[in-house]
């Protein structure tokens, strides 16, 4: 199995990407699944102007982000919570793709620099996907105080705690994997 995980993030001093890293070191050290980090802010993306589908010339990096997104049998995005929404950046992906997202499992980890763990931006980033026919986990993984409960490097300050909370999280994304793969 491979779950893409989605660093949605491209501010400079991020600290959503901590929980990226988080749940790439944790389920591979749980040997879960294989995984990789579709980091935004590596790609820079420009604004498109146009589905993937209906361009023209995409560039290697949109058909390489594409790819992933295809390939994966489920997608974990971590998405920051700005103003009550979710970033630019992120809309600007998911508005790219339609074949890629269709029935694809999506699970969602909200986080923000406050108490409220990115709760705002849930609904409006479930709305989105629904309209693009993602499957979306009904689990949900919100981080307040991102940058007191992880490190830079993804590494939690109340591991047991965060362990067992990403253990039940990533296990409604794996059963909606496993669902999609016995109905294709």
């Amino acid at each position: 199995m491979q779950i893409s995980i989605i660093s949605s993030s491209v501010r400079t001093g991020r600290n959503s990407h901590r929980v990226a890293l988080f749940f790439k070191n944790y389920i591979e050290a749980n040997k879960i699944a294989t995984t990789e980090i579709l980091d935004l802010q590596q790609y820079q993306f420009p604004v498109f102007d146009e589905r993937l589908k209906f361009q023209k010339n995409p560039t290697a990096a949109v058909i390489e982000f594409a790819d992933k997104v295809r390939a994966a049998d489920g997608v974990l995005i971590v998405t920051p919570e700005y103003n009550g929404g979710y970033p630019a950046s992120l809309k600007n992906v998911i508005d790219l793709l339609t074949d890629e997202w269709k029935h694809k499992p999506v699970a969602i980890s909200t986080v923000s620099a406050g108490p409220f763990a990115g709760s705002q931006v849930i609904t409006s980033l479930q709305f989105s996907l629904w309209k693009i026919q993602a499957l979306t986990a009904a689990a949900m993984f919100p981080v307040p105080k991102v940058s007191e409960s992880y490190d830079e490097n993804g590494m939690p300050s109340d591991k047991a705690g965060s362990e067992k909370r990403a253990g039940a999280f990533i296990a409604e994304l794996l059963w909606l994997m496993e669902a999609k793969k016995r109905m294709s």
